[in-house]
């Protein structure tokens, strides 16, 4: 029997009892933070280092909020015996969501916009979770309106965790990922790269590194509303809306990424072995762009998912 917590608010990590009754979950987080040298050549003054979110065993950096966001919620109390779990997401928290579900028993039903790609659909329902579609044409947003609508209409049904809006999004970042990269790091780190899909790496690891050492810039990847760039929530629509969690206040620069320019950079990374999805290439152009600025120093960023899951949606073609 695992024990309940009072004040979530206090725990930084994740009780060792909640892992030695599920052990499985050890499996997430951790990841390796590799040397990259697509752009060494041309900027041999900028060390780019990304950590290796898609060897979570769901493939992505979802797995460590998703576990966050699900363990607080048991240990607090909130979660009730026999609820569901419902959420919106482009597909990797659904993924998350429903692999780390199955592994504590418990049901889940994910909204996902309708492009989303087949290989996300499919894995979400081999865990044994529900998949809600939404108009694609609509974006991200129906999705999360569509979820928040389910929950309205059955509360006592669902347990409505909401990545956008909750707590332990950005605070598994913070404790985490960020921890591991200070960790990690041999050489002082100037800037750090990332994007905006629920605002929770870029606020958390934003927020850590900047306790650390002030001087680090965070330079945030600013997505095309369309076509898009799967996992990363176009922020410059007027009817947009923004993550409650997302804290604009870490953003030191930001830098336009096309899905043509993460395209040709997942290309370019392929050939060098890493096989990693559409984020991967847009973070990793901002942070070709952002060593042209620079000249020197030692930018970081992560590589949130696996290239596999993008063979339907046209990224390899």
């Amino acid at each position: 029997m695992i024990s309940t917590i009072t004040n979530e608010e206090t725990l930084e990590t994740i009780p060792e009892e909640f892992f030695l009754k599920y052990p499985a979950l050890r499996l997430i987080g951790n990841t390796d933070l590799v040397e990259m040298s697509i752009f060494s050549d041309e900027h041999p003054g900028v060390k780019i280092s990304a950590k290796t979110e898609w060897l979570n065993p769901g493939g992505s950096i979802k797995d460590r909020p998703v576990l966050r966001m699900l363990a607080m919620a048991m240990l607090s109390g909130e979660l009730k015996e026999g609820q569901i779990i419902l959420d919106s997401s482009s597909g990797n928290a659904g993924i998350a969501y429903s692999m780390i579900g199955a592994i504590l028993g418990i049901g889940v039903e994910i909204v996902v916009p309708g492009n989303a790609s087949r290989e996300r659909i499919e894995r979400i329902k081999a865990h044994g979770a529900t998949v809600i579609s939404t108009d694609p044409l609509e974006g991200y947003d129906e999705a999360l309106r569509e979820a928040h609508r389910r929950y309205e209409a059955n509360p006592d049904k669902y347990f409505l965790i909401d990545q956008y809006s909750n707590e332990n999004n950005w605070k598994a970042h913070y404790y985490g990922t960020a921890e591991e990269i200070i960790r990690q790091s041999k050489d002082k780190i100037t800037h750090f790269v990332s994007g905006v899909g629920t605002g929770g790496s870029i606020t958390g690891i934003g927020r850590r590194l900047k306790e650390h050492d002030p001087e680090i810039e965070i330079v945030m990847v600013n997505a095309e509303p369309f076509p898009g760039i799967e996992g990363l929530k176009p922020l410059d629509e007027p009817d947009s809306i923004i993550p409650k969690i997302f804290d604009s206040s870490v953003v030191d620069d930001k830098i336009d990424v096309s899905a043509e320019d993460s395209k040709r950079v997942c290309a370019k990374l392929a050939l060098q072995g890493f096989f990693v999805g559409q984020s991967s290439g847009a973070y990793l152009y901002a942070c070709g762009e952002t060593a042209k600025k620079i000249g020197e120093g030692h930018i970081v960023t992560l590589l949130p998912d696996l290239g596999e899951r993008y063979f339907s949606a046209g990224l390899w073609s």
